[in-house]
């Protein structure tokens, strides 16, 4: 089972060097959801002796007033019988310490680093980890000790500010409480216990350890507390005998201390029938024991937090897209493939997948029709400009059987004005082809996690949609000058002959300039040109199709592909010059995911092998 606390160490200290921890966040976290045991005390309760009981070595700051200052993460990692006693810091990963007494100095150092060399205190903890045969596995968080008031060099509201920490740590409900009290003070004045009562009142997650019961008053003894009959806790208390302030100073080793404590309990009578769970031996191995059933019966929750996180990282990292290639092949790639994914989205909006599409049928359906209708031709039409035009036409000999030079003029001058509505719907389909350019970049999310190459693509785009544009209206304004330029003769031809009609064939040739004439000769042309419009009104649509729907759809881009192929790789990197927050981000997520589905497999192994 040592494999299984283990673990939890790995996983705790790489969620550390991930950032993945939230001392000072409620968000939950993997490191929230693994098991820890968090030391709380008030000062000089005896807290850093227990923890150098636990470790049998001298490593921790000492002094009066507060000494720590920062939260300490202390792991515990036993190693093989003759292995050699090391220590490592977070901060210095490839440093290792063998002197403890250095150990000490590096954590008032990097306490002073953060604080300043003052008496504040800071809620970012430092990470210690120690190898040795003489430890049992497990994870310990040193907290400052809880003080009453401020000393000189402090502010006002340390007092709050130290019971805030403390409390940001074991409010967790994975957090496991070790409350350290003195047995020489009275338990009802415990700042362990009374802040542990608050955070924990069923007492489920803590832990009770009595100090300082060889330093109590003659006549008097901690049995009660130890039986748990003036104080119970879910779990049997453990008292513990540490060394004295002349122990310290002599350097007693702590093996000999250990074996003083032993005697102490042995052969106290007292405390005789108490001895087997007593001493910080007794302590170090029941609290890997219970960490590692608290460990167990966290396990399906762990499981669900990660899964439950793998897949939001995976979504996010999706959303942000992939990473840059190094390479001008991979860059050129990157590029094609994401400009492929806007082609797509905005072929989608044209053949009706997205809308957008069916504003383009409108400009035929309605748009088109409706400027044909609102054609003025009076102008063209009305008897003086008739009379004005056959007579022009006909110049010095005044036409025969009927003006066809005249109609031929008329019809020019009149079909010349349907070049304003073919023009304008070019231009209304131009428009409309202009926003789904805009559209479908703002739905190919690769684009916006470049916006150099968003730029350029925008403007690729939309100079491509321009020569179409021009194309399509010198087609379509040629539909209009071919009919100009050539007229239906059957048109004509099936009109009735004034000969058929009873006409006066000898009639004088300045009567065919009478109104009624020129009348039948505007009603002629009027349906020459009707019946015109009806045919562009079919054509026209099928030009602008042709020349800007069709080719938007097949090529819109084939010019900047083009253009693409003969950049340097420098220019393809300034293309994907992304920001650099989002790559930050995007390498943050990748290691935490990695650091999750790790986590992920490992503990699907320990659950599996339970």
């Amino acid at each position: 089972m040592d494999n299984l606390i283990s673990l939890v160490n790995k996983i705790q200290r790489a969620c550390t060097a991930l950032g993945d921890h939230g001392e000072a966040s409620a968000l939950p976290t993997l490191w929230d959801s693994l098991p820890a045991i968090a030391v709380v005390g008030g000062q000089s309760s005896g807290k850093s002796s227990v923890l150098e009981s636990i470790v049998s070595k001298d490593f921790l700051p000492r002094g009066s007033g507060i000494v720590t200052r920062r939260p300490l993460v202390l792991q515990l990692h036993k190693s093989e019988e003759g292995s050699r006693e090391y220590a490592e810091f977070l901060h210095l990963p490839r440093k290792r310490f063998t002197d403890f007494s250095a150990v000490r100095k590096e954590i008032q150092d990097e306490t002073d680093r953060e604080t300043g060399r003052t008496k504040q205190i800071s809620s970012v903890p430092i990470h210690l980890s120690i190898y040795s045969p003489n430890v049992v596995n497990l994870t310990l968080i040193d907290l400052p000790g809880l003080t009453k008031v401020a000393v000189e060099g402090q502010p006002d509201s340390i007092v709050q500010d130290i019971e805030n920490m403390v409390r940001s740590f074991i409010e967790k409900p994975n957090c496991i409480i070790l409350a350290i009290s003195p047995a020489n003070q009275d338990l009802a004045t415990s700042d362990a216990i009374k802040i542990s009562r608050e955070v924990d009142p069923t007492g489920e997650r803590t832990l009770g350890v009595l100090t300082k019961i060889d330093l109590m008053d003659k006549g008097t003894d901690a049995v009660d507390i130890l039986e748990g009959k003036s104080y119970r806790l879910k779990f049997p208390w453990v008292g513990v005998v540490n060394r004295s302030q002349a122990d310290i100073n002599k350097n007693v080793d702590m093996i000999a201390a250990r074996r003083r404590e032993r005697e102490y309990f042995a052969n106290t009578p007292e405390y005789k029938h108490l001895a087997h769970r007593m001493g910080s031996e007794h302590l170090a191995k029941m609290l890997s024991k219970h960490l590692e059933n608290v460990i167990k019966s966290r396990i399906p929750g762990i499981q669900s937090l990660i899964n439950k996180t793998i897949a939001e990282l995976e979504t996010e990292l999706s959303r942000l897209g992939k990473p840059i290639a190094a390479d001008a092949g991979g860059k050129l790639y990157t590029i094609m493939e994401i400009c492929r994914l806007f082609d797509q989205n905005y072929r989608e909006h044209l053949d009706g997948v997205r809308p957008g599409g069916d504003k383009v049928y409108n400009v035929f359906d309605n748009q088109l029709p409706a400027a044909l209708k609102r054609l003025q031709f009076d102008k063209q039409l009305s008897m003086e400009n008739i009379r004005k035009l056959i007579t022009e036409a006909d110049g010095y000999q005044p036409h025969l059987i009927a003006p066809e030079q005249g109609y031929r003029r008329l019809i020019e001058s009149t079909l010349i004005t349907i070049r304003g509505p073919a023009e304008a719907a070019v231009d209304a389909v131009h428009s409309i082809l202009k926003d789904l350019v805009h559209k479908a970049m703002s739905e190919t999310p690769e684009l916006k996690q470049y916006p150099a190459l968003r730029v350029e693509v925008g403007n690729a785009a939309v100079e491509s949609l321009d020569r179409m544009r021009e194309q399509s209206k010198k087609a379509t304004l040629q539909l209009v000058d071919m009919e100009c330029s050539y007229l239906t003769v059957d048109f004509f031809r099936k009109l009735p002959q004034d000969v058929e009609k009873g006409g006066n064939p000898t009639q004088s040739i300045f009567d065919r300039y009478n109104d009624s004439y020129l009348r039948r000769i505007g009603t002629t042309v009027l349906s020459y040109v009707n019946m015109v419009c009806a045919s562009l009104r079919h054509s026209i649509p099928k030009s602008i199709v042709y020349c800007q729907v069709r080719e938007a759809k097949r090529s819109l881009l084939d010019f900047f592909y083009t253009e693409l192929g003969k950049l340097e790789q420098k220019r393809l990197s300034a293309l994907l010059n992304e920001d650099p927050a989002v790559m930050e981000r995007r390498s943050a997520l990748a290691k935490r995911l990695e650091l999750y589905r790790s986590a992920q497999a490992e503990i699907d192994t320990v659950a599996w092998s339970k």
